[in-house]
């Protein structure tokens, strides 16, 4: 399964568990309703911020992984 085809699943799973309809969870994230659509049919065109509002409403986290950055805290640090 694919990185996308994993995100859509989890997006889906949780939807479905909060009793949300695509059309209602697009309201509460403050995004077009074809962003979930999409998100759930795995398509990559929507943008980071926009999948970080969905995740947001469906109390999903983020996270990244790095072994360069394991020991690391990238919270405070600056470029």
């Amino acid at each position: 399964m694919s990185e996308r085809d994993k995100i859509a699943t989890i997006i889906k799973i949780h939807r479905k568990a909060a009793n949300l309809t695509q059309i209602q969870l697009a309201e509460l994230a403050g995004v077009g309703k074809t962003v979930v659509f999409e998100l759930e049919k795995g398509k990559e065109t929507v943008k980071l911020n926009t999948l970080r509002k969905v995740l947001k409403v469906l109390n999903i986290d983020m996270r990244f992984t790095s072994p360069l950055l394991d020991n690391q805290n990238i919270d405070n640090e600056k470029s």
